[in-house]
């Protein structure tokens, strides 16, 4: 006889609506993304990845919807117009604006999310939620892979090179600093995750906070440094 499915709690149903509203966000950004780079001249393969990515976030959207539903959730997302889209920096180069995006939301949002999901599908035992991050898992290591390329390209395959190497020496302890308010936050927590939510695929704040550390670590240290970019005064940059 199977094991029983443990009853979605109101942390599950929250979580994985948060999760429907993120990845369409992600969608609607990449597509807005991938607009820009079609209007810099950006590489075909470039182009089609981002449409690519469009895709999978909307595939993102349906699964986590599913496991909402799944969970006992009712109704649907509570998406603000206003955030489903990019806004140009009044002034700037177009190229400085996609390199914004590719930075911000790729090369630190899509690096991190893959030992992220990785962390958060190893305790998910509820079939419905584990497909869910089955396939996310899968597609994010693309992603994180396009965000890198997307920026080895901007630094060293177009003309704003050293515009850009700036831009990122000034930006850069910004984006660190929103993303550790994102996942950060819960380093000194001590509230658990109770195991019928883990099954779910949910995890606790300070797990969120030790992968982000580790990211820096093992990604973001050795992929800037790669690219001429030393992240460390970013990385510890007073708020």
């Amino acid at each position: 006889m199977p094991d029983a499915v443990p009853t979605g709690s109101d942390a599950v149903r929250n979580e994985w609506l948060r999760r429907v509203e993120a990845e369409y966000r992600s969608a609607t950004i990449t597509q807005h993304l991938t607009l820009w780079l079609m209007q810099v001249a950006a590489s075909p393969d470039l182009l089609h990845a981002g449409l690519r990515i469009a895709e999978d976030e909307l595939v993102h959207a349906e699964l986590s919807m599913d496991t909402y539903l799944a969970a006992g959730g009712t109704g649907g997302p509570t998406l603000a117009r206003e955030s489903l889209g990019l806004r140009r920096r009044e002034g700037d180069p177009l190229e400085w604006d996609v390199l914004r995006v590719g930075v911000d939301v790729f090369c630190l949002g899509e690096t991190v999310a893959v030992p992220l999901f990785k962390h958060l599908r190893e305790g998910c035992t509820v079939k419905v939620a584990r497909r869910a991050l089955d396939r996310i898992l899968r597609d994010e290591v693309r992603h994180r892979d396009f965000g890198w390329t997307l920026l080895g390209w901007m630094l060293t395959d177009t003309p704003h090179g050293d515009a850009l190497r700036a831009l990122i020496d000034r930006e850069l302890p910004t984006w660190f600093r929103r993303i550790r308010a994102s996942y950060g936050v819960g380093a000194g927590s001590t509230r658990a995750t109770p195991d019928e939510d883990r099954a779910w695929g949910l995890m606790a704040p300070a797990e969120y906070a030790r992968v982000l550390e580790r990211t820096f670590e093992r990604d973001w240290l050795p992929r800037f440094r790669k690219l001429g970019i030393d992240p460390e005064r970013a990385w510890t940059a007073p708020a």
